[in-house]
């Protein structure tokens, strides 16, 4: 795996799958620009966000697991798809429900001396609902 994927990977791996939040500190440059809907913010604003996100994931799924299935990089940018899987055992947008979840992170970021100075998330938010049965799964 590259440098630039590797930082992604253990965002995901030891942060939203441990719920490790002192990993924003060492792998977030302290001036960074996020762009998620929902964390979006620059510098501590920003850092805060991630780290109450992280908290919150692993609160509601604390068995959580990712795995990379496609990186590219590019210069200093790195895009990853990973595939998150876990069991709702801890609130998260709602009750506890005990279901499993499968859904798709697309995160994007650019990356200066091992640190994240820009970055957009897409968490596949529609498929953690539905498979909470929170929003009913469209049949086409």
């Amino acid at each position: 795996m590259n440098e630039r994927t590797n930082v992604l990977e253990r965002m995901l791996q030891e942060g939203f799958a441990t719920g490790n939040t002192d990993i924003v500190d060492e792998l977030c440059d302290p001036g960074i620009v996020e762009h998620q809907f929902g964390l979006a913010g620059v510098g501590a604003e920003a850092i805060g966000k991630i780290k109450r996100a992280i908290a919150e994931v692993h609160r509601g799924m604390p068995d959580l697991r990712f795995t990379i299935e496609d990186a590219v990089e590019s210069g200093d940018t790195a895009w990853v798809r990973a595939e998150g899987m876990a069991t709702n055992t801890g609130p998260f947008l709602g009750p506890p429900t005990g279901r499993p979840v499968r859904f798709t992170v697309i995160d994007i970021a650019r990356i200066h001396d091992g640190r994240i100075v820009e970055h957009w998330g897409v968490p596949d938010r529609f498929a953690i609902l539905m498979r909470l049965g929170r929003i009913p799964v469209p049949v086409w």
